[in-house]
């Protein structure tokens, strides 16, 4: 079954937290990990990953933390998980890994009809916004 990696369900959770405090918040990665129990550790790469890639800013200080550079609706969720896991997960591991590990690949029937689906997938994570899930 699909499963989204667990940095990716943090940088979602911080990036949600960040959309409902507003734009103008500093928040800082232990308020974050506090609040929702996370690994403060494991957050914290997380929340540089995304400042590599522009997604929040990191402010240094007594009142330091991260913000939003993008807006909520500005931000899909393939787009974190890109920049989180490098690629969306596949439904099957043929499509997540490639066709060399498949040891059925000559005779597989069903690869076409899970590619659709794995494209309806990728489409839906692109479609839905950081806004629609605050």
């Amino acid at each position: 079954m699909l499963k989204l990696s667990k940095k990716v369900e943090y940088a979602l959770i911080a990036i949600r937290h960040m959309a409902i405090q507003g734009s103008s918040s500093v928040i800082t990665a232990k308020i974050i990990a506090e609040k929702y129990f996370l690994s403060f550790e494991l957050l914290s790469k997380v929340l540089q990953l995304l400042v590599r890639n522009k997604i929040i800013s990191s402010h240094q200080g007594m009142h330091g933390g991260y913000t939003l550079i993008l807006k909520p609706e500005e931000i899909s969720l393939l787009n974190i998980i890109h920049v989180i896991d490098g690629k969306t997960p596949g439904i099957v591991q043929c499509l997540e890994s490639g066709d060399s590990i498949c040891s059925i690949q000559e005779s597989c029937t069903i690869k076409s009809p899970l590619l659709k689906i794995q494209n309806n997938l990728e489409e839906t994570f692109f479609s839905m916004k950081i806004s629609q899930i605050i």
